[in-house]
């Protein structure tokens, strides 16, 4: 009797996919011309450099089949996703990228979520096989659905105009475990991405202020063992050991504010 109820289910949503999706083949986008936009501005240090935004959009008419915490197969909204470039503006620091609000098509799809960033821009400074990192990564997402990528706490903003302004600090990193490799990343508030849900915005600008001059180094410990962690290397000469492998941002912070205070 249940393996004929699950049959039932399987054949129900297959007919209900059928239905949904069989007069809206083509997902292409085709946003109307004069549509509503979202303008997304970075103002970039001489540092770092931004990276290419990933873009996704949802569609409730061309939806697709997932499956809930038990294991049945659900239908959820369709996804469409894609990379675009920030283009430079005036003064050249400025950097901008603009997004239609609804996407179009037979798929009526709706910007869903965007993930954006920095990263730093010349690696190759701190040694010849040096890796750019991340951590200056901003998600924004613009409807009730989750991110394409989930990280940390989302922070709900009212309103057309959503306004980042975060402090950085160049991290590098040395890992041996699985081949060394050696990283020049951000260290900035958070787990590296901040994650927004700005549903109205319309408007969004990012600044991430970058403290060149303080440096957070850190190192792996060439061999797993229990109890021994990644050694974090601060500016002021203090070394701390710390099990969640990231820079103290709070730390930081105070060494600079210190310092800055003395000037």
């Amino acid at each position: 009797m249940h393996n004929i109820k699950s049959l039932v289910e399987i054949l129900t949503l297959l007919l209900l996919m059928i239905s949904v999706n069989g007069c809206a083949t083509d997902r292409s986008l085709s946003p109307p011309r004069e549509g509503e936009k979202v303008t997304f501005t970075i103002k970039v240090p001489a540092e770092p450099k931004p990276y290419d935004m990933r873009v996704m959009y949802r569609s409730a008419k061309c939806q697709r089949v997932g499956h809930d915490g038990s294991g049945k197969p659900e239908m959820l909204d369709g996804h469409s996703s894609f990379e675009t470039v920030f283009q430079p503006g005036q003064p050249g620091n400025m950097y901008k990228a603009t997004l239609f609000v609804n996407g179009g098509g037979p798929c009526e799809w709706r910007l869903s979520n965007v993930m954006f960033g920095v990263t730093y821009r010349d690696p190759s400074r701190f040694g010849e096989n040096v890796l750019a990192g991340g951590g200056g990564g901003v998600i924004v997402v613009f409807d009730h659905n989750n991110p394409q990528l989930g990280v940390g706490r989302r922070v709900a903003v009212e309103g057309s105009e959503l306004k980042i302004v975060k402090d950085y600090y160049l991290w590098l990193n040395e890992r041996y475990t699985g081949g060394y490799v050696k990283r020049a990343s951000l260290s900035g508030y958070g787990s590296g991405y901040l994650t927004y849900e700005a549903r109205q915005a319309r408007n969004v600008y990012f600044e991430p202020v970058f403290h060149s001059e303080f440096v957070v180094t850190s190192v792996a410990p060439k061999k797993h063992a229990v109890g021994d962690f990644i050694k974090f290397f601060y500016p002021d000469g203090t070394v701390e050991s710390d099990p969640e492998g990231r820079p103290n941002f709070k730390k930081m912070q105070e060494i600079r504010l210190r310092a800055e205070a003395k000037k």
